[in-house]
C-alpha cells in the first residue's frame, strides 16, 4: 500500500506545482473535448429532434444504424478514422493526422451518436399531454421547437454530460489518431496510459484525479441546474 499513497503524495505535489506536462494534458482533453462537444451539438441536437419527431420511411432503420452506432468500440472508430485521414487516405490531403483537429473530429464522431439516439428518445417519449398542451397555444414551428427545448431543459443538460463524459475519458481515438505527442497531441487518457506503462504512477494518479475532478464538476453543475426550477 506505501507506494499508493507515496503515488497521490507526489500526484498532488505535481498537480500544486502545476507541472507542466500535466497541465499540457489537461489543457488538450479540455480543448478538444469542448470543441467537438460543441460542434455536436450543434449537429446532434437538430437532426435527434427530426428524428425523434418526425414521421417519414426508413425511420426505424435510421434509429437502428444510430443506436448501433453506440456500441462501437472506440478503437475501432479510431482505426477507421486512421484509415480515413491517412497520407494515404481519402482525406489525407488535410493533413490531419496526429493533430488536435484529428482528435476533435474523433470525439466528434464518438459524441454525435449519444445525442441524436437520446435527444430523439426523449422526444419520442415526452409526455402526450405536455405535448399537446404545447401544440394547443398554435406557436410558429420555430417557437414550438423552442419550447419543446425549453420544457426538455434538465433532460438535455443530463445528455449534454453524459456525451462529454463519454468523449473525455475516452482512450482508443486519442491513442490512434492523435499520436499521444507530448505537449501537443497527449489528453490525460493517453498520459495515464503512457504513464502507468512506464512506471510513473504519480503522473498517472494525478491526471486522474483531474479526471475525476471533471465529472463531479458535471455532476454538480447537472444537480444546481436541476433545482433551479
Amino acid at each position: 500500500m506505501d507506494y499508493i499513497f507515496e503515488g497521490f503524495k507526489q500526484a498532488l505535489y505535481l498537480l500544486f506545482n502545476a507541472d507542466e506536462s500535466v497541465i499540457s494534458a489537461i489543457k488538450t482533453t479540455l480543448l478538444s473535448s469542448s470543441v467537438s462537444i460543441f460542434l455536436a451539438l450543434i449537429v446532434g441536437f437538430p437532426l435527434g429532434f427530426a428524428l425523434g419527431f418526425v414521421q417519414f420511411k426508413c425511420k426505424n432503420f435510421i434509429k437502428l444504424i444510430v443506436d448501433t452506432s453506440l456500441s462501437f468500440p472506440t478503437v475501432a472508430v479510431g482505426l477507421i478514422l486512421y484509415a480515413l485521414i491517412s497520407s494515404r487516405g481519402p482525406l489525407g490531403e488535410f493533413a490531419l493526422l496526429f493533430t488536435i483537429k484529428a482528435l476533435i473530429l474523433g470525439q466528434f464522431i464518438l459524441a454525435l451518436p449519444i445525442i441524436i439516439a437520446l435527444f430523439s428518445n426523449l422526444i419520442e417519449n415526452m409526455n402526450v399531454k405536455h405535448f399537446l398542451l404545447i401544440k394547443s397555444f398554435h406557436l410558429s414551428p420555430i417557437k414550438l421547437i423552442l419550447t419543446i427545448l425549453y420544457e426538455l431543459r434538465f433532460a438535455l443538460v443530463s445528455i449534454v454530460a453524459l456525451a462529454y463524459g463519454r468523449i473525455v475519458a475516452e482512450v482508443g481515438v486519442a491513442m490512434i489518431v492523435g499520436g499521444n505527442i507530448k505537449y501537443d497531441t497527449r489528453t490525460i487518457t493517453t498520459a495515464i496510459s503512457l504513464e502507468t506503462n512506464k512506471g510513473e504512477f504519480a503522473s498517472g494518479i494525478a491526471l486522474a484525479l483531474v479526471l475525476i475532478f471533471i465529472a463531479f464538476c458535471l455532476n454538480f453543475i447537472i444537480h444546481k441546474l436541476k433545482r433551479i426550477k
